[in-house]
């Protein structure tokens, strides 16, 4: 016997998917529209001017916006790789190596979760500024490397998906630690460094503060700085509201795509974790 869906969590659900999407919806509609039909309708029905749009943000700059897309794929690309894979190593020794201050390492991890970045971004700029380090890749890439959170879940995940018994083995058979975790904690935390990544990219993609105050020159912006300063001279040139708007709509596609790609792992995940149960 079926059971039918409950209609106000339905319909909960369906007011927030709606209040979620229809931002987006918006802006992809607005993005197909000249500057002109943009301020005087407020609607969601397409234009025509897709390709001028297009070619007027390409144009811009001699194709700085691409340069800018490009930058917050290599920032969120590499830090998110870099922060998967600290994470993996930092959580499989946190949950099968006991030493002393492991606990106490644990809780301080599980409070710098609690910190906003928000509040780091002014000391990482300061101590960066001291090595010389600012408006350069790396002041962005560097703190993106260490996240509380993703290490919190490495290690919930390794502890459960990899099997002490499996480690005693190999340790049995004369494989290095290294060796371990390489060939036997690493593919089956896959799906778990899959969830971490794709966390650590999207919060990278999105973060505005700190490569605004660390950047200066805008060749190194990422795509959400350079619309940024392009909805400031918005304010005199009203034309380059289009560009922000097309800019902002391209921008969510890398995302979409990401997301697409990468979401068969979760479905791998899910159907051992039914077989196992």
């Amino acid at each position: 016997m079926t059971r039918r869906a409950a209609p106000l969590p339905t319909a909960v659900l369906l007011v927030g998917a709606l209040y979620c999407l229809l931002p987006i919806a918006w802006v992809a509609m607005a993005s197909t529209k000249s500057g002109s039909s943009l301020f005087t309708s407020f609607t969601f029905a397409p234009g025509g001017d897709l390709l001028a749009n297009l070619r007027d943000l390409s144009g811009y700059g001699g194709g700085l916006y691409w340069r800018w897309l490009l930058n917050t794929a290599l920032y969120a690309g590499g830090g998110a790789m870099l922060s998967a894979l600290l994470s993996a190593i930092s959580g499989y020794t946190l949950a099968k190596f006991r030493f002393a201050g492991r606990d106490a390492l644990f809780n301080v991890l599980l409070a710098g979760v609690l910190v906003p970045g928000v509040t780091l971004a002014i000391p990482q700029y300061l101590l960066l500024a001291k090595v010389g380090l600012t408006d350069t890749y790396w002041s962005v890439l560097l703190p993106s490397i260490v996240s509380p959170y993703g290490i919190y879940l490495a290690r919930i995940y390794a502890a459960a998906a990899v099997p002490d018994s499996m480690v005693e083995a190999a340790r049995t058979d004369g494989a290095g630690e290294f060796r371990i975790f390489r060939s036997v904690a690493l593919p089956m935390m896959g799906p778990g460094l899959v969830t971490i990544f794709l966390f650590q990219f999207v919060a990278i993609w999105n973060n505005f503060l700190l490569p605004f105050i660390m950047l200066s020159s805008d060749d190194k912006f990422p795509v959400t700085v350079g619309l940024y300063t392009l909805l400031n001279q918005g304010s005199t040139v009203p034309a380059l509201y289009r560009l922000v708007i097309v800019g902002a709509a391209l921008s969510i596609l890398p995302l979409i795509a990401l997301f697409l790609s990468l979401q068969r792992y979760w479905r791998v995940d899910l159907m051992s974790g039914a077989v196992k149960g």
